[in-house]
């Protein structure tokens, strides 16, 4: 049998045939090594979509009203992510982070709105 080598630190070990690290150390500090760069993402990503909600909820407080780009702006909202959209039957998009949306109006405003059907 050959002499199995550890992924993460080079150490022989033995055990059996598909064993591939010495430890569980070695094991996630392998895996968090490859995984570092997409976990980062994510987390970005992740804590945009939380700021925006957070932004838009505070803004909104009845559920619907008007707001400029620049108070959005002026808060951290990030207009590049949202978490899905909803199109009208007239062709109007509305942009979601979770239950908060967004619909840009007239030129640099938008109509911050509630929705309503995740609490029925």
């Amino acid at each position: 049998m050959p002499e199995k080598k550890c992924l993460e630190c080079g150490i022989a070990f033995k055990g059996r045939a598909d064993k591939k690290f010495c430890s569980d150390q070695c094991r996630s500090a392998h895996h968090n090594v490859l995984n570092s760069d997409v976990t980062s993402y994510v987390r970005n990503v992740n804590n945009a979509l939380r700021r925006n909600r957070r932004i838009l909820d505070s803004l909104n407080p009845g559920g619907k009203i008007k707001v400029t780009a620049a108070r959005l702006k002026e808060e951290g909202f990030d207009f590049r992510y949202h978490t899905s959209t909803y199109k009208t039957r007239d062709g109007v998009i509305y942009y979601y982070c979770y239950e908060q949306g967004y619909l840009p109006i007239e030129k640099n405003y938008y109509l911050l709105v509630l929705k309503q059907d995740l609490f029925q």
